[in-house]
């Protein structure tokens, strides 16, 4: 069956507000280039740097928060945002094996190479270029891994961005079993995705989230639970942490190097709680502590994402499921943070 010329999606039109996510009906499929493929996506999830992105948070000026994307620099406007997809390859590239075509797919979010280019800089997929807020999307073929599983396409969605991210803190912080694991914003998709990763490398997990939500973060593989407003040196005692895997900064950041050990490792890759935090340089050299900020994946980060998928070390944790067009509340759903794990946008 011949593919269509035209598509429904979502494009986002300017920085601010929801009323710039617009849906379109008339959105040109995009062909493949030699190196690539078009997947067909069937569901892709919601995730903080779409949000960042809209409303311009990436920007550390705010006379240019009109114009910057995620790496600091103007975006091209408009953009069909969605980092997390999942969907089937139906055409491919004159350099690609047509006998993927069919193939299930994981989108790798981080893209090392674009209309067949490889990139100085990794691109973020839906910010630098389209993602999957629509019924079809283009990306280079390293980049769609083909993945066997017996999860559905909505709960499959829920990992790639999300899931990748925290494995990759974990790889970068050389996370090994019986060390102790700070997850802060554990309840959030990255986070409950730390403590499944780190629990499944047979580390001790301390998970810090909200009393509601403690049990559920516990049931993932958390040993422990803090809760937010906790002092988290009063209530674990300097010293006591190998790793720190950080989601939110703000005003409590200082103590998360007080809790770590000599040679303790921190890893961040988020700042829901603020992004500007005091440091005491004497606790970073005197501890001999490393720092390891993590946007870029690992190379070898996705792979071992999917096959950890497969093999079912870990689960999908779906929230709430939208149809695509309803956006607008799945990203309020996703503000309120009243739920653990991920939310799914559902396309074709």
């Amino acid at each position: 069956m011949p593919l269509p010329s035209r598509m429904s999606g979502i494009i986002m039109t300017g920085h601010g507000g929801p009323e710039m996510l617009k849906w379109r009906d008339d959105l040109p499929v995009p062909e493949p280039g030699k190196r690539d493929v078009l997947v067909r996506v069937s569901a892709a999830g919601v995730n903080n740097t779409d949000i960042n992105t809209r409303i311009g948070w990436y920007s550390k000026n705010d006379a240019n928060a009109q114009d910057t994307g995620w790496l600091g620099e103007p975006m091209s406007l408009p953009r069909i945002q969605g980092a997390d997809v999942c969907g089937h390859i139906v055409a491919v590239g004159d350099q690609i094996d047509p006998a993927r075509i069919g193939e299930r797919v994981l989108i790798e979010p981080c893209l090392r190479e674009v209309d067949g280019t490889t990139l100085e800089t990794p691109w973020y997929f839906g910010s630098e270029c389209d993602g999957g807020f629509a019924e079809f999307v283009r990306v280079a073929a390293r980049h769609a891994y083909k993945i066997k599983s017996d999860l559905s396409d909505i709960e499959l969605a829920s990992f790639p961005c999300s899931y990748s991210t925290a494995e990759n803190m974990l790889t970068r912080a050389a996370v090994a079993a019986g060390e102790t694991v700070l997850v802060t914003g554990a309840s959030g998709g990255v986070g409950s995705a730390a403590v499944q990763l780190a629990s499944a490398r047979g580390a001790r997990v301390i998970g810090v989230t909200s009393a509601s939500k403690a049990d559920k973060i516990k049931a993932l593989g958390a040993e422990s639970t803090l809760l937010r407003d906790d002092d988290y040196l009063s209530a674990l005692g300097e010293r006591q942490v190998d790793v720190v895997v950080d989601l939110v900064a703000g005003p409590k950041w200082p103590s998360l190097l007080d809790v770590l050990r000599p040679g303790g490792r921190y890893a961040v890759s988020g700042a829901i709680a603020g992004p500007i935090v005091s440091l005491d340089v004497r606790t970073l050299y005197l501890k001999d502590l490393s720092f390891f900020g993590c946007t870029v994946l690992e190379p070898e980060v996705f792979g071992v994402l999917v096959r950890r998928i497969e093999r079912g070390d870990i689960k999908p944790l779906v929230a709430e499921a939208y149809p695509l067009r309803e956006i607008g509340a799945a990203q309020r759903a996703f503000g309120e943070k009243s739920y653990i794990g991920k939310i799914v946008l559902t396309v074709n």
